[in-house]
């Protein structure tokens, strides 16, 4: 019988034991850790993004997808020499054009004093698993490391244990240089499907690039633009919106229907945060139908503008793809890739800075 690439090239290989007699698992409930991106999570019984009372009330979708983990982070330093993660997952999300370290897996980074933030390792879940994982991430020396652990997209998570080794320093991660959080709604492009790796969506990436929290309101199939939704996140007190619900609205008149209350719900709670608006990405895949959703959305844009507000930007989703790999920028003609996220985060990056840079002046 041949032997398949796991047995034959041991980078393939999937550990499914730890290997390290001297664990010791934390919760990453308690202190020093500091978790980011979910709602009251140091004493909800489950993570999860959004109170379970308004989520059930949205949408059905809403208040079974309010449970995936994505955007979540912990904050930690430590000079273990390797950090290994336990966690218990109810309901583990397995897509057959979706990998798994994305929709399951967890992602480490290393935070630098400077507010830069480097990949250094992922958690990969191995397949059999379908109620959580144990794994690690080694490094090659030994000195305290602050560290940025970015839960899955697509995954529930009912507990998490970062173990380190015995006598090893544990201590509270790196703050943000911005602690109110940049909020982003939308669909399942914006929870994160399909990026290789939890950091690799557009709000982590826009995250790690400047030093800001994010909270991913993206929930999959189920952004539609509903009047509970904008009223919750009009309560959140964030630096930033990203309205980015194109592709969940059933039509391109329901989109006009919402679109323009539920940017102006947010903007009557918060007079002069930015507030960005984008149309879909993935524009060729019903070009006819994409541009009657743009020009409801940059209606929105004009009529904004016309009414005053100096703090409002669009972002043309058209325009984010385009150019030479315009055709390597999705898993599915609709769901972007790595690349595809990458693209994205530069849209988005640049407009964030140009809206903060307009604030200072």
């Amino acid at each position: 019988m041949l032997k398949t690439a796991e047995q034959v090239d041991n980078a393939m290989k999937i550990e499914t034991e730890l290997g390290e007699s001297d664990v010791v698992f934390y919760d990453v409930r308690k202190t020093p850790f500091k978790i980011y991106g979910l709602y009251n999570p140091e004493t909800e019984s489950d993570f999860k993004r959004m109170p379970t009372d308004v989520a059930s009330n949205v949408n059905e979708g809403v208040g079974a997808l309010h449970l995936n983990t994505a955007g979540g982070r912990v904050r930690f330093s430590t000079d273990s020499p390797y950090v290994a993660i336990h966690a218990e997952m109810p309901a583990m999300g397995k897509m057959s054009h979706f990998a798994l370290t994305g929709s399951c897996g967890f992602d480490l980074y290393i935070d630098e004093k400077n507010g830069e933030s480097h990949y250094n390792g992922v958690f990969k879940p191995p397949f059999h698993k379908t109620e959580g994982f144990e794994a690690k991430v080694a490094f090659k020396s030994r000195k305290m490391r602050y560290f940025t652990l970015n839960f899955p997209t697509y995954s529930n998570v009912k507990n998490l244990y970062v173990g380190i080794s015995e006598n090893s320093r544990l201590g509270s991660g790196r703050k943000y240089k911005l602690q109110k959080p940049i909020v982003y709604y939308g669909s399942s492009i914006t929870q994160g499907g399909c990026a290789s790796r939890p950091g690799n969506t557009y709000e982590s990436v826009v995250s790690q690039r400047l030093n800001i929290d994010h909270i991913n309101l993206g929930f999959s199939g189920s952004g539609r633009g509903e009047k509970l939704m904008a009223d919750y996140i009009a309560s959140l007190d964030m630096c930033a919106f990203v309205m980015d619900y194109d592709h969940n609205s059933p039509s391109a008149k329901h989109l006009s229907d919402t679109h323009f209350q539920f940017y102006e719900t947010v903007r009557n709670a918060y007079k002069s945060i930015p507030i960005i608006i984008m149309s879909r990405s993935d524009f060729l895949s019903d070009y006819e139908e994409s541009v009657k959703r743009r020009d409801v959305i940059f209606n929105t844009y004009r009529k904004a503008i016309s009414n005053g507000d100096k703090n409002v930007y669009f972002i043309d989703g058209e325009s984010v793809f385009r150019g030479p790999y315009e055709n390597m920028c999705t898993i599915d003609g609709a769901h972007p890739n790595d690349l595809g996220f990458a693209l994205m985060a530069d849209a988005v990056e640049s407009t964030l800075k140009k809206a903060f840079r307009a604030l200072e002046k």
